[in-house]
């Protein structure tokens, strides 16, 4: 990193006592990520960014050089050179964490200090930047570590240094929510259940098919409706008796809600929600004809939603485990196939710079997508082979 005012390590490991030093760094540190030189934005910036289309997308061809379907042994940083610029659509990957799980013993991950190992992410990230084209992304994924009982912020410390030193966006923080963490009985400290995977862009010109990221099955919508029990709105019209409405707005909200469950019931929609002048919220929206003027006029507004669950930045999935993996720390194939679903099309060509237990290879293989991925320890390379050929 140019300019970087971090170039000792100022995290206290522990054993270390350097407190008016470390502060020292971290000040310096913070001035360098906020200064007016790290912090300008983009050429030709947009308050929101624009995508493709949806279905608009056809892939590219892939150069000739570039063996496509294989998971390759060695060094991610220099092997990836050997890809040519742009001829990758998607950039997926888990990196070792630091200094918290056995890998090995080669590579990133195994750095004597923190500021190092950062400073080896930001290189390879810098690769990943330049195989990946104008509509493509980069998806990180990194786990935090304490030190001397603090959390050191390592995910976050990685994308402030990515954003202040590459001329990229930074479009999500998506959170994974762990179902099952490993069970710990901490008696000073929460056990830590989630970890965050950001979403990296180049250009505004990024694909992104949001309707296939988290998308219900027809199957998935219909068990919703009928789920619908028999006390579906009781709540609304005990709300619409208590409520201040005129009694001809009392009779006309009763019928509409009495026609919204319905719809729910034969599966038009898959849900709803009633707002009552006087007990809830004012609504957003001021044109004529929306929740607000709707509150104002009749008394109440009904929100109908759709089949489709509400795309959040929050994934929820247990921890996967395999056996006779040699592997520490397995990714859940099911994380891959949402990032893959919504930023690649068939026939793309997705890397993984850390194939580790091959999950991301497996994801690629059951939706159509052409993978390549490194790794520098031959034990998982085998095992990560074994397993896509498996399928």
């Amino acid at each position: 990193m140019a300019d970087n005012p971090n170039e000792t390590d100022i995290y206290v490991l522990p054993g270390e006592s350097r407190a008016d030093s470390i502060a020292e760094e971290r000040v310096k540190q913070l001035e360098w990520l906020f200064s007016e030189k790290t912090m300008e934005p983009l050429a030709s910036p947009s308050s929101d960014i624009s995508t493709l289309p949806t279905g608009k997308r056809m892939a590219p061809p892939i150069p000739a050089s570039v063996s496509v379907d294989t998971i390759l042994c060695g060094d991610s940083l220099e092997r990836i050179r050997e890809l040519p610029s742009e001829s990758v659509q998607l950039v997926i990957t888990s990196p070792p964490y630091f200094n918290q799980r056995d890998y090995g013993g080669e590579g990133i991950g195994n750095e004597a200090s923190l500021t190092e190992y950062l400073d080896s992410l930001l290189q390879l990230f810098g690769e990943c930047l330049r195989v990946i084209g104008d509509e493509g992304s980069i998806v990180f994924n990194l786990g935090d570590k304490y030190a001397d009982s603090s959390l050191l912020l390592v995910p976050y410390r990685f994308a402030i240094a990515v954003t202040a030193t590459f001329p990229v966006r930074l479009v999500n923080n998506i959170t994974w929510v762990k179902q099952n963490p490993t069970p710990r009985q901490f008696r000073r400290r929460l056990v830590s259940s989630t970890e965050p995977f950001f979403h990296f862009v180049k250009s505004d010109n990024y694909y992104y098919n949001i309707d296939a990221f988290l998308h219900d099955t027809e199957a998935e919508i219909r068990k919703k409706s009928q789920t619908a029990g028999r006390n579906l709105g009781k709540r609304y019209f005990e709300l619409i008796e208590s409520s201040e409405l005129s009694p001809e707005e009392k009779s006309h909200a009763r019928r509409a809600l009495t026609e919204v469950i319905r719809e729910v019931q034969i599966g038009k929609i898959a849900g709803f929600r009633m707002k009552i002048r006087g007990i809830h919220a004012e609504a957003f929206g001021g044109q004529e004809g929306g929740r607000k003027i709707q509150m104002e006029k009749n008394g109440f507004t009904i929100i109908r939603l759709q089949g489709q669950r509400m795309k959040r930045d929050v994934i929820e999935t247990p921890v996967e485990t395999l056996k006779n993996c040699p592997h520490p720390a397995i990714y859940p194939v099911e994380i891959v196939q949402e990032f893959v679903k919504m930023l690649t099309v068939e026939g793309d060509l997705v890397l993984d710079p850390f194939m580790g237990s091959g999950s991301t290879a497996v994801a690629c293989k059951q939706l159509g997508r052409h993978y390549i991925g490194f790794d520098i320890n031959p034990e998982y390379c085998e095992y990560a082979q074994k397993r896509v050929t498996s399928l």
